[in-house]
């Protein structure tokens, strides 16, 4: 498999700045919370090293995710990684007063002092964090803000956040197995400007095992994928609208294959059409 130069990883302009970030990050969720365990605290750092080595920049996390945070900043520290990531967490809680308190926790977790982005996790009380987020952005105390959901009963109301235009972000679920993003939200979050975060890539797991021991079809090294992480990601990244997406994994191996799909050509709509007939039909 030829190695792909850092350089050379597919990266997506935020479309209210223009600032690019690399079209594969890393999520946290699970897999970093691994506090007080020395060989998965090991585990976390080769995957965290593995991103940073191989040209990926965005990392995200949240207090929904136990240690995740503090293991965060504890090896982007000790890596001399800081500077090289986009670290984007989120707020989970309820209430103003409470929300900035969480905040300011997360990021003392994190060890920074001026956040990339910050998102309403599942749209907890988000009209109120939002306020809030406003007045840190315009502040230089977050640099994005955004809202994220898991589930697609719950796009409806992220459409109706981002319409007016002035959320940067919005994190949702969308794969082969997941699609109903494509329904409405995707175009939303293109009409409005919004940068695109897709979670649950690979439905938490559920596509592999609807794809083991089964070869990918030989048309898949078309657009240079040599892996099912490969053509499930590449399906995701073929649509204009997504920005980045957040595989969660504290394996190495996996992230520098996962990166694997922000290079190379990237699948056209028919391309993709093709691809989803192909998934349905195992």
């Amino acid at each position: 498999m030829p190695v792909t130069r850092a350089a050379d990883r597919i990266q997506r302009p935020i479309p209210k700045t223009g600032e690019a970030i690399p079209a594969v990050g890393l999520g946290t969720w699970q897999g970093f919370d691994v506090a007080g365990d020395p060989a998965e605290m090991s585990q976390a750092r080769d995957a965290l090293r593995a991103l940073v080595e191989l040209g990926g920049r965005v990392i995200d996390s949240s207090p929904m995710y136990g240690s995740a945070e503090s293991v965060c900043g504890q090896l982007t520290e000790e890596l001399g990684a800081k500077s090289k990531l986009f670290i984007a967490t989120k707020v989970w809680t309820s209430g103003k007063q409470a929300g900035i308190r969480q905040m300011e926790e997360s990021m003392r977790k994190l060890r920074v002092e001026r956040l990339d982005l910050m998102q309403v996790h599942n749209l907890v009380d988000a009209g109120t964090h939002l306020a809030t987020l406003r007045e840190w952005r315009k502040a230089g105390r977050v640099r994005y803000l955004g809202v994220t959901h898991y589930h697609a009963g719950a796009h409806g109301e992220l459409e109706n956040y981002i319409k007016p235009g002035d959320i940067d972000f919005v994190q949702v679920n969308y794969s082969l197995a997941e699609p109903e993003a494509d329904r409405r939200l995707l175009g939303a979050a293109a009409a409005s400007r919004t940068a695109v975060i897709v979670n649950r890539p690979f439905a938490e797991g559920a596509m592999f095992g609807r794809v083991k021991g089964k070869p990918l079809p030989g048309w898949a090294k078309e657009i240079a994928c040599d892996t099912w992480a490969q053509f499930f990601l590449k399906w995701i990244l073929g649509h204009p609208a997504v920005t980045c997406v957040i595989p969660g994994t504290r394996n190495a191996k996996h992230v520098a294959d996962n990166l694997g799909a922000a290079s190379g050509p990237l699948p056209d709509e028919a391309t993709r059409r093709k691809m989803a007939a192909h998934f349905s039909s195992l």
